[in-house]
């Protein structure tokens, strides 16, 4: 992976990190660092996914078949975390 590469990961999680995050409904004490690593991790799962059921990624312009499915893979990430964070504030 090149330089390039990876500043558009992060780019890219940022964006999807935020977007998954306006996606699950109530507050989420998450920081933004979370929410960036969540959605770099998702940008990338669901590139992965993505090219695994055939959605194409390698379109002219913005893909959005990856994009919509690394946005609900970031959804569940961040509702998953908040999740877990949530309960360990509880106890």
């Amino acid at each position: 992976m090149t330089v390039t590469g990876i500043i558009t990961a992060l780019i890219v999680g940022l964006i999807v990190g935020a977007l998954g995050r306006l996606v699950v409904p109530g507050r989420q004490s998450m920081s933004i660092w979370v929410t960036m690593a969540v959605g770099v991790v998702a940008a990338l799962l669901g590139t992965v996914l993505a090219n695994a059921i055939g959605i194409a990624t390698d379109t002219p312009g913005v893909d959005w078949g990856e994009l919509l499915v690394q946005v609900l893979l970031a959804a569940v990430g961040v509702a998953l975390v908040a999740g877990v964070s949530g309960r360990r504030r509880a106890l």
